[in-house]
C-alpha cells in the first residue's frame, strides 16, 4: 500500500535501539507509571495541600503570633514562617519521590520481577537502562515539584517572580539524592531491611537537620554538619534565594548548584558500573 512506511529490518531496529535506547526505556518506565498514575497525581497534589494547610493555618500561625524573633531574609527583611519553610517542603517532596523510585523498584528489576533482563537481552545497553530509569524519575520529579509549586503560589508562599525556578532546583535535589541511592539499591542482592535503615538513618535525619523548619545556623555545631552535606539543605537555600530573595553570596549559590550536580554525576557513574556488572552488558 502506498503512503505507508515500510517496516524496519532487524538491523535497522537494532541500530535505532542502540542510538535511542535510553529514550525507549524511559517510555517503557513512564508507561509502567501510568498503572498507578492516579496515585501519583493525588499524592503530588494532596501531600502539599495537607502540609501547607498544616503550616499555613497551624504551625505558621502559632510561630508568627507567639515569637518575637523574625525570620530574616538575610537582607533585613522579615518573612512569614510559611514563606520561610515552603522551599524546604518543596525540596523534601522531591527527595521523598526520589527515594521511593530508586529503592524497591530498582531491586525489583534485578531480583523480584527481573524487569531489567528482558530489555537487556535486546540491543539496549545496561547503561541505557540507567539513563531511561533516571529520565523517567526526573519526569515524575518535575510533575511533582510543578504541582507542589502551584500549591505554594495558591497559599501565598512565593514572593519573588523567580520562584518558579524552584521547580528545577528541587528536582535537582531529588536527582542528587536519588542517583547515589539508585547505585546502592542496584548493588543489593538480598533484601534484609536495608531500605528501612536508609529511611530511618539517612532520609529522616536529613529532613530534620537540614534547616527545614528553622535556620541551620540556629542548630548546634554537633549536628550542623548534617545540613552541610545534605542535598536538601543546598536545594532549600537555593529555593529561599529564588522564592523570597534570601541574601547570600553569589559564590555560595554557585556552590549549592555545583554540589548537587556533582552528586548527580557521581551517582550516575556508580549506578552505571553496578548495572553493567550485574547485567553483564
Amino acid at each position: 500500500m502506498t503512503g505507508l512506511r515500510s517496516p524496519l529490518s532487524p538491523l535497522q531496529s537494532a541500530e535505532r535501539a542502540r542510538n535511542f535506547g535510553s529514550f525507549y526505556y524511559m517510555e517503557h518506565w513512564l508507561r509502567q507509571l501510568r498503572g498507578y498514575g492516579w496515585t501519583v497525581l493525588m499524592t503530588a497534589v494532596g501531600t502539599p495541600l495537607v502540609y501547607l494547610f498544616a503550616m499555613g493555618v497551624g504551625l505558621a500561625t502559632l510561630v508568627d503570633a507567639n515569637t518575637n524573633v523574625s525570620l530574616d531574609a538575610g537582607n533585613g527583611q522579615a518573612v512569614p514562617y510559611l514563606v520561610f519553610v515552603a522551599p524546604a517542603l518543596l525540596a523534601t517532596a522531591a527527595i521523598m519521590v526520589a527515594s521511593e523510585e530508586n529503592t524497591y523498584s530498582v531491586i525489583s528489576g534485578f531480583k523480584w520481577r527481573k524487569t531489567y533482563y528482558g530489555p537487556n537481552a535486546s540491543p539496549l545497553q545496561s547503561q541505557q537502562l540507567v539513563n531511561g530509569h533516571s529520565m523517567g524519575v526526573l519526569a515524575r520529579l518535575l510533575l511533582t515539584t510543578g504541582l507542589y509549586f502551584l500549591c505554594l503560589v495558591l497559599f501565598g508562599a512565593v514572593v519573588e517572580p523567580t520562584g518558579w525556578v524552584m521547580i528545577f532546583t528541587a528536582a535537582l535535589a531529588g536527582m542528587s539524592f536519588g542517583l547515589p541511592l539508585m547505585a546502592y539499591s542496584a548493588s543489593i542482592e538480598e533484601d534484609r531491611g536495608q531500605f528501612a535503615l536508609v529511611q530511618r538513618f539517612i532520609v529522616m535525619p536529613l529532613f530534620l537537620f537540614s534547616g527545614t523548619f528553622f535556620p541551620l545556623d540556629a542548630m548546634p555545631l554537633l549536628v550542623r554538619w548534617i545540613g552541610w552535606i545534605s542535598p536538601l539543605w543546598h536545594s532549600t537555600e537555593l529555593g529561599r534565594v529564588l522564592s523570597y530573595g534570601y541574601a547570600e553570596p553569589v559564590w555560595l549559590t554557585v556552590l549549592h548548584v555545583a554540589y548537587l550536580a556533582v552528586l548527580c554525576v557521581v551517582g550516575w557513574i556508580f549506578a552505571r558500573r553496578v548495572y553493567i556488572r550485574r547485567l553483564g552488558k
